[in-house]
């Protein structure tokens, strides 16, 4: 499929502009705290991203504008226990209350929270619909590429880690931890990514940024071992 055009000439049926505006709110007072990495601007890149998709997809853009806001809201739990507990499944329960209260119910509730549930698509939290395919595809894509190795950075320094790893052998460094680096994060996350992409634009625009992402860690090796 080809990036430049839009599959579809129906109207991309925005979210109310006013609900929007709240749920940005909402997230903000959820988000601020995360730092670099997770806050509100992750937030805003992932709705851009999700919104392209969306368009040459033929999904709901209100569906994926509430999501899409609203997909980090449980991520200071997850922080706080040090990764045990999956910040999708509670901000997809948080999710619920906020949204009926500002009057989304019924299917689209259950659409945008199912959306949020499966972002992380960890086990069987399987994103089914086309909108929850494209928040995760969105999510990921904000993970790798210039702006992946530029978070990985924000978050290596948040947790006091240093520039590179000492040792190439990395299987035995931990999370969270000092050793956490950028080029950790690549070697056992990052650059697995785009084969876990779910659809044709997700894919396509993955693999052009795991190819930046190759040549930034080659040339980063290169330097810091004098080679």
């Amino acid at each position: 499929m080809s990036l430049a055009e839009p599959k579809t000439d129906l109207p991309p049926r925005p979210l109310n502009p006013e609900i929007a505006s709240e749920l940005r709110r909402i997230a903000r007072d959820f988000c601020d705290g995360e730092g670099g990495c997770h806050g509100p601007d992750h937030s805003m890149r992932v709705e851009e991203t999700a919104l392209f998709i969306a368009s040459r997809m033929g999904a709901r853009h209100d569906i994926l504008q509430a999501s899409a806001i609203l997909h980090d809201i449980g991520r200071r739990f997850e922080t706080a226990s040090q990764g045990t507990l999956c910040h999708a499944e509670i901000g997809a329960e948080m999710a619920l209350e906020i949204l009926e209260k500002l009057g989304i119910c019924g299917a689209d509730n259950r659409a945008i929270c199912h959306a949020i549930f499966s972002h992380r698509f960890r086990g069987a939290n399987i994103p089914m619909s086309l909108e929850a395919q494209i928040l995760f595809d969105a999510d990921k894509l904000d993970s790798i590429g210039a702006i992946g190795i530029g978070r990985a950075f924000l978050f290596a320094g948040q947790l006091g880690a240093k520039l590179h790893n000492g040792s190439r052998d990395i299987s035995g460094t931990k999370s969270y931890s000092s050793e956490d680096t950028a080029y950790r994060e690549f070697k056992v996350k990052m650059c697995k990514v785009k084969d876990r992409m779910i659809t044709p634009v997700g894919k396509q625009l993955a693999n052009e940024r795991h190819d930046f992402m190759e040549i930034f860690f080659r040339r980063l090796e290169t330097e810091i071992f004098g080679r």
